[in-house]
């Protein structure tokens, strides 16, 4: 069992990432950040992994992985590489392979959408929360302070 993190360097999932770290570390549990990375540029630039460069899937990768180890050093990085550029309903289920690769006791999701009335269509969280093989832990915002309990 661990602790997954879907992560795509977004302020939000370095939070769930940072959260999941405390926790892994107070309970001994692995932490293992997931990213689905699509081999279009366009897409790369939208999530903010390059600027106008080609895209270089070594280079994104690697810079990525570096991003998970500055938040969690111990923290295992796992990718899947689409050639498309998805639509984010295509996004979360391949998000959802990846987390249950690794069979997760706690999944950390960072969402700026949680607590609305109705569930957008194309939440990647909507998908990853409605597995019941594993509890979910919401991180909507990426500065709340650590719990006196963690420290």
């Amino acid at each position: 069992m661990s602790f997954v993190v879907p992560f795509d360097g977004s302020d939000l999932s370095e939070a769930a990432l940072r959260r999941a770290g405390e926790y892994a570390e107070t309970f001994d549990e692995d932490v293992v950040a997931v990213c689905v990375v699509s081999e279009r540029r366009r897409y790369a630039r939208e999530k903010g992994w390059i600027d106008d460069e080609e895209f270089d899937l070594e280079s994104v990768t690697e810079g990525l992985e570096t991003r998970v180890r500055e938040v969690v050093p111990d923290a295992d990085f796992d990718y899947e590489l689409i050639r498309e550029y998805p639509p984010v309903e295509r996004i979360a289920e391949h998000v959802q392979t990846l987390v249950e690769r690794h069979d997760p006791s706690v999944v950390f999701l960072g969402s700026d959408n949680v607590g609305g009335i109705v569930t957008p269509v194309s939440s990647v969280g909507a998908h990853v929360t409605a597995d019941e093989a594993y509890d979910v832990y919401i991180v909507c915002h990426p500065d709340a302070p650590t719990p006196d309990y963690l420290e």
